[in-house]
């Protein structure tokens, strides 16, 4: 693919890599999908500004799942942002897009509309889940919150639990062009080293914080020379020129990489998409007892279920649930 080709960036995820310096990475544009994800509820800023965040993360995270796969990531914290979800689904197929859906969890009464949004999160961790489907065991690395914002425990999470050096760079918020109404876009570049074979960690604690592993902690001299040259470039980028609006994803990795030599390969389209069913909500209640049903039925006669992802509503006659239903195709 040529990297003056033109493509339809908005909703994809563009992996790259640079030949000079054995670094690879890629660039995300997320346009409707962000939109999609976010008007689903009616989030404070600060909440909807750590939820584009986190899509955001997802989709450079996620662009490596195979057919299928399953990554999920989340942040609980101790703050008003208790909880943020997201899952990343692998294509069906080939040439079909990937699949992401994000919600989050909060305490209205606690948050300061004024603060910046991570300090919302307090104390807590970050963790990747990945489902490779049916019969396999599911993965899963946690690391503490550290750094600051939820791109930096994603670096720090990719340094101490699979000890490869990352970097992000992101932008996100409401963009409004002439003639149109304001709506949620995102951009962002990710880094990564070339993972080694027998990384140079000792096991003794790094030099980011809490003592957790950092980059420097896990390259030698030369490899550290190459990702201080790259992060060094990264960091002339501008906001405009992530989210992109006018700049492709192949303009802006020549702009930055020019002299490192990059190389790109076939974008990964990107949609929103929610996997909740009546059949999967029936599934999930097929492990109570009529008595326990009971207990979940409204004053109308009926047990209702929203799904915290994409909103939906789902109304169930009772005596149709729990492994005691009389009639669950009803």
């Amino acid at each position: 693919m040529s990297l003056s080709a033109k493509i339809a960036w908005d909703d994809t995820v563009l992996p790259f890599q640079l030949d000079a310096s054995d670094i690879r990475g890629r660039v995300a544009r997320l346009d409707g999908v962000l939109e999609q994800v976010l008007k689903q509820h009616d989030y404070p800023p600060v909440i909807e500004a750590l939820v584009a965040e986190m899509a955001l993360l997802t989709a450079l995270i996620g662009q490596t799942m195979k057919l299928r796969w399953k990554l999920s990531l989340q942040v609980r914290g101790s703050g008003a942002a208790r909880l943020i979800a997201t899952d990343y689904y692998g294509p069906t197929d080939d040439g079909q897009p990937a699949r992401i859906r994000a919600y989050a969890s909060y305490d209205a009464d606690r948050l300061d509309h004024d603060a910046e949004p991570f300090s919302h999160v307090g104390n807590g961790y970050f963790a990747i889940l990945i489902d490779q489907g049916e019969g396999t065991a599911p993965y899963q690395g946690i690391t503490p919150l550290a750094g600051g914002s939820l791109s930096a425990c994603a670096q720090t999470y990719f340094a101490q639990s699979e000890q490869i050096p990352t970097r992000f760079a992101l932008t996100y918020g409401r963009s409004q062009t002439p003639g149109e109404a304001a709506h949620w876009r995102a951009g962002g570049v990710m880094l990564q080293h070339m993972p080694k074979a027998s990384p140079f960690a000792t096991g003794e604690g790094g030099s980011g914080e809490q003592g957790l592993l950092a980059a420097v902690d896990l390259l030698s001299d030369d490899e550290g020379e190459n990702w201080t040259r790259a992060n060094v470039l990264l960091d002339t980028v501008d906001d405009l020129e992530l989210i992109g609006p006018s700049v492709t994803p192949t303009e802006l990795l020549v702009r930055l990489f020019h002299e490192e030599g990059p190389r790109v390969y076939d974008a990964q389209p990107i949609t929103f998409g929610c996997t909740c069913s009546e059949d999967r909500v029936r599934q999930s209640l097929s492990i109570y007892s009529a008595k326990d049903i009971a207990t979940m039925t409204t004053d109308e006669g009926t047990v209702t279920a929203d799904c915290q992802f994409c909103g939906a509503h789902y109304v169930f006659a009772p005596e149709t649930l729990g492994f005691e239903a009389k009639d669950a195709s009803a």
